[in-house]
């Protein structure tokens, strides 16, 4: 079993960070590997793209989910393959995401990656790109504006 643990501080709030994370379509815009995701259901998803060179595609479930705190998920073909992002408020707007992964590399050029560290490294890059993604796209969307100040 292979786990990975990365995390990144974006200059957004909390809110925005999670709300930008749940809008899965855009996932491709930030992560090279992916092609392509769709929302089957409230907690399912599906994904294209290439994984070591190679096309793949397969299912994923979300089996948690604590608004505007963490979002976890597993492979429903393959359990052993699961994580979970948190979102952890920072000082003056800023939230750290976090990426707890663990896998069963099943190639033999999965176990290579693994020692090379290309996984990880591919988990970094995509974090750094959400994070690039979120600051210059994100708008909260999940009702009223948190940066707007209500009439006392």
């Amino acid at each position: 079993m292979a786990s990975v643990h990365q995390s990144v501080d974006i200059d957004t709030l909390v809110q925005v960070a999670y709300h930008q994370w749940l809008r899965f379509e855009e996932f491709p815009h930030f992560m090279e590997s992916l092609e392509e995701i769709r929302r089957l259901s409230d907690n399912r998803l599906h994904w294209r793209g290439i994984v070591g060179g190679k096309a793949m595609e397969g299912d994923i479930e979300i089996t948690e989910q604590v608004p505007e705190r963490l979002i976890a998920w597993r492979n429903p073909r393959a359990p052993e393959n699961h994580g979970m992002i948190l979102f952890e408020p920072l000082d003056e707007g800023r939230t750290r995401l976090t990426v707890d992964v663990e896998y069963q590399p099943e190639r033999a050029e999965h176990k290579i990656g693994e020692f090379l560290g290309v996984i990880e490294a591919q988990i970094q890059d995509d974090l750094e790109h959400f994070k690039e993604f979120a600051e210059s796209h994100g708008k909260y969307t999940g009702g009223p504006d948190p940066n707007s100040v209500s009439p006392a």
